[in-house]
């Protein structure tokens, strides 16, 4: 089996990402942390800054200059370093099965690292009261420097009920409930994401063109934004080889992620990295995204995606298609003037390879939910987050012991020490079960791992 296809090159894909600009509106105020992602609002009426993870979808007034390419409003920078103590076998990032960025000593035991974690340049341009621009670069310590993210947004102001807002270009699609939109795509209450969205981060990347109409009905506010994208046919990859990972790390333009070891006939097959924004078949994949927002304090949104990924098309580099598909859940709701739950569901479906009496090499079922309680006490913002996360295998080359199951329970304060500094401490534990840590790494196929974080994270 060959194909003429050849793959996308770095350059190449950070050309069409420019080219394809879109954007968030830029931030006019110099803080500590970037403005939610957008999402559920549980109300009309914004909850208090410190315990927010949503903001409203639809256009809001907006009296800055008209225009504004360099200034100090349009550019920041974003460093973040830590103190580490983790535990457990070799991390996804060094090419293991362990479930977390960092990992222990040789032994699986305890080990204390002093690290940078991460450096961001964010330049958010205004071209027009309705048209301006997110551009978004970083080193990472597993990644080395690359453009996170490069888009144009379209934002008219209006004063009627019905209003149009769109995107397009190098950017994540509005799923996660726990990052921001402020630059750099940055957790705001904890340093690591749900297993959900540290996936939404690693392969649901795009380059594409969305559309909002935000509709105002009373006092309930609803929003339906369609997209359509290319450049994310690998989608998929990590989870069936790897499976779930609870982390930070986000992908990047050409940036690629390791692999852990393969059986013998996926091995022949696949690279042993996987790269998230690479086009292989040319189809045109598509999202579709609700939101209701009523005059109660929750709000509620559905996400459906499909890339319409070829399967059987691959690069000879070993690049395959995969046909990925999943529905998202998320749900916002104020428990108290200080108090904030988020909450968020994923199931859906990974297809590669050819089939083997009407069976595909690898199909693989996925599915996660986390929820989280904020409560702000005083300048502190206290996390609590409890999840599970799963797979099934069902293709004819990935065994059934290739499933798993897991769960973690993560523990956060976040507390800004001025405008510009923010203090953040995490526990993270992790428990999960995978058959193929016996045959791939000779190891026990259940694994417990925890780890301890101290972060500074200057936003200038």
């Amino acid at each position: 089996m060959t194909r003429s296809m050849r793959p996308i090159c770095g350059a190449a894909t950070i050309a069409l990402a420019f080219a394809w600009l879109a954007g968030a509106t830029p931030a006019t105020a110099q803080s500590a942390e970037p403005a939610p992602q957008q999402g559920p609002v549980a109300s009309p009426a914004p909850p208090p800054a410190p315990v927010d993870a949503a903001q409203p979808d639809a256009p809001a007034p907006d009296n800055g200059p008209a225009t504004d390419i360099f200034s100090r409003n349009t550019l920041s920078a974003l460093v973040d370093a830590r103190l580490v103590v983790a535990d457990g076998a070799r991390s996804f990032v060094n090419g293991g099965l362990g479930k977390t960025r960092f990992q222990g000593n040789a032994d699986g035991g305890y080990k204390a690292r002093l690290i940078p974690a991460e450096a961001d340049i964010i330049w958010e341009p205004r071209f027009t009261r309705s048209l301006s621009a997110n551009v978004s670069a970083g080193w990472q310590r597993d990644h080395g420097f690359d453009l996170y993210e490069a888009f144009l947004n379209y934002l008219p102001q209006t004063s009627s009920n019905v209003s149009f807002s769109a995107r397009a270009g190098l950017m994540w699609p509005e799923i996660s409930l726990e990052h921001s939109t402020g630059g750099a795509w940055s957790v705001v209450n904890t340093i690591t994401p749900s297993a959900i969205n540290s996936w939404v981060g690693e392969e649901a990347k795009v380059v594409g063109v969305e559309g909002t109409l935000h509709l105002n009905l009373g006092q309930h506010l609803l929003s339906a934004t369609g997209g359509v994208f290319g450049f994310n046919d690998t989608s998929g990859t990590l989870l069936s080889f790897r499976g779930w990972a609870l982390h930070d790390i986000k992908a990047t333009a050409v940036a690629h992620f390791p692999l852990p070891p393969l059986n013998t006939f996926i091995s022949e097959l696949q690279q042993n990295e996987t790269r998230s924004t690479i086009d292989v078949d040319k189809h045109v994949g598509f999202y579709g995204r609700l939101d209701w927002r009523p005059p109660w304090p929750f709000g509620v949104a559905v996400f459906y995606y499909d890339n319409r990924g070829n399967p059987q098309a691959f690069f000879p580099t070993g690049q395959w298609g995969w046909r990925t598909r999943f529905w998202n859940v998320g749900i916002n709701a104020d428990l108290g003037p200080n108090t904030k739950l988020l909450a968020q569901g994923m199931s859906g479906s990974t297809i590669m390879g050819f089939d083997e009496n009407g069976v595909p090499w690898v199909h693989t079922f996925f599915r996660s939910a986390y929820a989280m309680v904020v409560q702000q006490v005083g300048k502190v913002a206290v996390s609590g987050r409890v999840e599970a996360f799963g797979t099934r295998e069902h293709g004819s080359e990935m065994m059934p012991d290739n499933s798993e199951d897991g769960w973690a329970l993560t523990v956060a304060a976040r507390m800004n020490l001025t405008n510009n500094l923010t203090a953040f401490a995490e526990a993270l534990n992790v428990r999960s079960r995978r058959g193929a840590r016996v045959e791939l790494v000779g190891l026990a196929p259940f694994e417990a791992q925890t780890v301890f974080q101290l972060a500074l994270r200057l936003r200038i």
